[in-house]
C-alpha cells in the first residue's frame, strides 16, 4: 500500500505549480515564476535540496529557520518511526503525556541555565504565532493589565493577537485593528521603554533578542535593563525566541548572551520541530502559569486540540537530544562567527554593503545607496524608480541562478538579505556559500552586468503588474 501511494505520488510530479495556481495562492505562484524560483524539488537531505533534473541546491532559507538540523535528520526520523510503530495512546486528553513531560524537563533546564529566571513550566502549542498568543494571554491574566509593548520592525506572527505586535504596517494593512491596547517603541531604546512603562498599565514587553526581519541584535545591557524596568513597573518581559532560540545564535537561547537578563516568558517553535512535526512552546515560571491555571475549574482555560501530540513531542525530544549530543549551539557560534567575519570583510570592498549583522547562524547583509561611485548611484536609483526594495534581488537571483543557493529577502520593501543556515552545516558547504557571495558582490560593481539586467527586467514586470 505504501509503495502504491509513492508510485502514485511520483506520477503527480510536475503538477504542483498548476495545482497551487488553481487551488491555493496564484499570487505566490506568480511571484516564484517571476524571479525564477519555480523549481521542482523532489528530495531534501541535510543542507541540500535536489530537483527533478538532478541539480543540488544549498538551502540557507531552511523553511524560515525550521530546519535547524537540516532536512530529514536520520536520528530524528528513527525516533518518529519507533513512536509510530508502538500504537501509543495519543492525545487521550484525560491523562498526562510522558513525552510532553520529558520535553518540558529538557526545555526548562536549558532555558534556566545561566539565568536567574525561574523558567520551570511549559505550555505546548502548535506554532510560533500561537506561542506568542499564549504569552499575551498569560501576561494579561497574571498582571491583570492589558497593554502590550513591542518594537519597531518586530515580527511575532500573523494571527490576530501576534499581528497586533507586528512592527511593519505591511502585514497589518487591510485587516483592520487586530487588538487594542498595544504600543510600538524603538528597538534598543531604553528611554522609550521606560517612558512607555511609566503609566504602570503595561502587562508585557514582547521583544526578539535578535530581530527576525532586520537581524538587529539587542545592545549590550539592553535586555538586562529592560528586565529591571519591567519588574519595577509590574510588567512581564517576554522573549520571543521563535526564530533566534534553540541554538541558532550560539547559545541555547539568545537572551543568554547577556548577563542579568531574566525573561518571565520565552516563546519557542520552529527548530523545536526538528523539521518534521509542528510544535511550539511557552516557557514560563510557576507564578505566571499558576495565575492562569489557578483552580480545577480553570485547569483547561487555555488549551488546544493538537498540543502535546505524540509525534510533535517525539520530534521535539529527538531534536533536543541531537542538539545536546552534537553540541550544535557551540557549532553555530563557531561557524557563525566565521561567516559574519568573512562577509564583513567582503563588504568593505563592495560600496552597496552598509552592514553585516546578526549572531551565530542568523545573519544578514544590509544594502544601502552607495556614497561614492556616480555610476553605482545611478544604477541604484534606476532600479528604485522601477520598484521599491528591488535591489536585494540583484543578490538573491544570482545566488539561485548561478550558484543554486536558496536565500531570502528579510522583509518587504527592505534591502536586507537574511541567511539561516542549518546549525550543523558542513564546513565545505559554508565555504561554498561564502565563495559564491564574494562572486555575487563583485558582480554588483559591474554596471551594466547580468545581475542588473536580470533584476531590471523583473522590476519592470513587477511594476506592470502593480498598475494592472
Amino acid at each position: 500500500m505504501k509503495q502504491g501511494f509513492l508510485d502514485w505520488l511520483d506520477a503527480q510530479q510536475g503538477r504542483q505549480y498548476e495545482l497551487h495556481e488553481r487551488h491555493l495562492n496564484p499570487a505566490f505562484v506568480k511571484m516564484l515564476r517571476t524571479i525564477g524560483f519555480d523549481k521542482s524539488y523532489i528530495r531534501g537531505q541535510g543542507e541540500w535540496l535536489f530537483d527533478s533534473d538532478g541539480h543540488r541546491y544549498l538551502d540557507l532559507l531552511t523553511g524560515w529557520g525550521m530546519f535547524a538540523l537540516g532536512r530529514n535528520h536520520p536520528r530524528v526520523r528513527v525516533i518518529l518511526e519507533e513512536v509510530l510503530s508502538r500504537d501509543m495512546p495519543n492525545l487521550v486528553r484525560m491523562d498526562c503525556s510522558l513525552l510532553a513531560g520529558l520535553v518540558a524537563e529538557k526545555l526548562t533546564r536549558h532555558a534556566s541555565t545561566h539565568s536567574g529566571a525561574k523558567l520551570s513550566r511549559v505550555f505546548f502549542c502548535n506554532s510560533g504565532t500561537e506561542s506568542v498568543e499564549g504569552a499575551i494571554k498569560f501576561a494579561r491574566c497574571c498582571t491583570r493589565k492589558s497593554r502590550i509593548l513591542f518594537c519597531d520592525h518586530a515580527f511575532h506572527g500573523l494571527t490576530m493577537g501576534s499581528l497586533a505586535l507586528n512592527g511593519s504596517d505591511f502585514f497589518r494593512d487591510r485587516f483592520g485593528d487586530p487588538m487594542p491596547n498595544t504600543a510600538k517603541i524603538p528597538f534598543n531604546d531604553l528611554a522609550a521603554l521606560e517612558q512607555a512603562l511609566h503609566g504602570k498599565d503595561v502587562a508585557a514587553f514582547v521583544v526578539e533578542p535578535v530581530q527576525g526581519k532586520t537581524c538587529e541584535v539587542a545592545a549590550d545591557g539592553y535586555l538586562a535593563e529592560a528586565s529591571r524596568l519591567c519588574r519595577k513597573a509590574g510588567a512581564l518581559l517576554v522573549a520571543d525566541e521563535v526564530q533566534c532560540g534553540l541554538g541558532r545564535t550560539g547559545k541555547w537561547f539568545a537572551f543568554q548572551h547577556w548577563p542579568g537578563v531574566e525573561p518571565d516568558i520565552v516563546c519557542v517553535a520552529k527548530a523545536l520541530s526538528g523539521g518534521y512535526v509542528p510544535v511550539g512552546a511557552v516557557i514560563t515560571s510557576p507564578r505566571i502559569m499558576d495565575s492562569v491555571f489557578d483552580s480545577m475549574e480553570h485547569c483547561v482555560v487555555h488549551s488546544n486540540t493538537f498540543g502535546q501530540n505524540d509525534l510533535a513531542m517525539a520530534s521535539a525530544l529527538a531534536t533536543l537530544q541531537v542538539m545536546e549530543e552534537d553540541r550544535l549551539p557551540a557549532n553555530a557560534a563557531r561557524l557563525g562567527e566565521h561567516a559574519i567575519a568573512r562577509l564583513t570583510e567582503m563588504g568593505r570592498s563592495c560600496p552597496f554593503v552598509f552592514e553585516v549583522r546578526g549572531k551565530g547562524m542568523m545573519f544578514g547583509i544590509d544594502f544601502r545607496r552607495p556614497e561614492s561611485s556616480l555610476k553605482l548611484k545611478a544604477a541604484w536609483d534606476a532600479l528604485h524608480l522601477l520598484n521599491e526594495g528591488v535591489f536585494s534581488q540583484t543578490v538573491i537571483v544570482p545566488l539561485m541562478h548561478e550558484h543554486r543557493i536558496l536565500a531570502q529577502v528579510a522583509g518587504y520593501h527592505t534591502e536586507l538579505i537574511k541567511f539561516l543556515p542549518p546549525l550543523n552545516i558542513g564546513d565545505e558547504a559554508l565555504e561554498y556559500f561564502l565563495t559564491a557571495m564574494e562572486q555575487v558582490l563583485g558582480g554588483l560593481q559591474r554596471v551594466p552586468g547580468s545581475a542588473w539586467e536580470t533584476v531590471r527586467t523583473l522590476a519592470r514586470g513587477a511594476a506592470q503588474q502593480l498598475t494592472r
